[in-house]
């Protein structure tokens, strides 16, 4: 290739499909925010990306990989009893008293609809064997596993940490895998759950902290995060028919319109 093509490439690499994409509506979005990835899951294929492989803060967007080893541990409809160390975490959380008894599969939903922080830490508690540390070696290792080369977990809930760091593309990967699994997929499309403790029979009511699920039919999911340092995070999933497609979105002070503009544009134009 000569290298007067190569720079050319180099200048438009952020615009992937054209031709899935009005240039002008990414160009205005990717000025508000830090990073960005979009893919087209059926064709495989990279709509659009902006400095997708930056190494940022992914805030709750860690409560993905969280679920997915719950998930996958064959233990959901184990009890979980709380500690002191399961709920004494900051906000956003569900309140859970010491001594509550709840199924693990009450827990995942928790952490990935409400984005629940004690309901994250306990997840980890338990699966770690009363070793956090432990839980967070198996989340690396996964991450190691599938390829997410750019990802260091400090916490299973997405809290600021020095080495907390991921980038959109490595979420991508975990997102694409995750969606495989068809209890992520089911948790993650609910805008409401309630569940009960089992022993003392206390009612939780959650609703979904992904503002656009209840208002865009194509919405399935799948995960909002925030933290001061991260920004509002999002990664969303949009299927229309035959079009399935994901969007990994980095500290976005206007995430909501930006992912529904990025949407639209994409869904229409296919």
């Amino acid at each position: 290739m000569r290298l007067s093509k190569l720079v050319l490439i180099l200048l438009f690499a952020p615009i992937l499909a054209f031709s899935y994409s009005d240039k002008q509506v990414f160009q205005q979005i990717q000025k508000d925010l830090d990073s960005i990835i979009v893919k087209d899951l059926n064709k495989k294929q990279l709509i659009f990306q902006k400095d997708a492989n930056q190494k940022l803060s992914p805030a709750s967007l860690t409560k993905i990989m969280t679920s997915i080893i719950a998930i996958e541990s064959g233990k959901m409809d184990k009890v979980v009893t709380i500690t002191k160390e399961m709920k004494n975490v900051e906000p956003t959380i569900m309140n859970f008293k010491v001594g509550e008894k709840f199924y693990l599969r009450d827990l995942v939903n928790a952490a990935m609809i409400k984005s629940a922080n004690d309901a994250a830490n306990a997840i980890a508690i338990y699966l770690g064997n009363g070793n956090k540390q432990k839980f967070v070696n198996m989340m690396n290792a996964k991450a190691k596993k599938l390829g997410m080369l750019n990802t260091n977990f400090q916490n299973p809930c997405g809290f600021d940490a020095p080495t907390h760091k991921s980038t959109a593309s490595d979420l991508l990967k975990l997102t694409e895998y995750a969606i495989k699994n068809k209890t992520f997929n089911t948790i993650v499309k609910k805008e409401n759950y309630t569940f009960q403790a089992i022993n003392t029979k206390r009612t939780y009511k959650m609703h979904t902290s992904n503002k656009l699920l209840p208002k865009e039919k194509y919405m399935v999911g799948v995960k909002t995060g925030y933290t001061s340092k991260a920004g509002p995070c999002l990664i969303a999933r949009a299927k229309d028919g035959k079009k399935d497609i994901l969007l990994v979105m980095l500290n976005s002070q206007n995430r909501w319109e930006n992912t529904k503009l990025a949407l639209d544009t994409v869904l229409k134009n296919r």
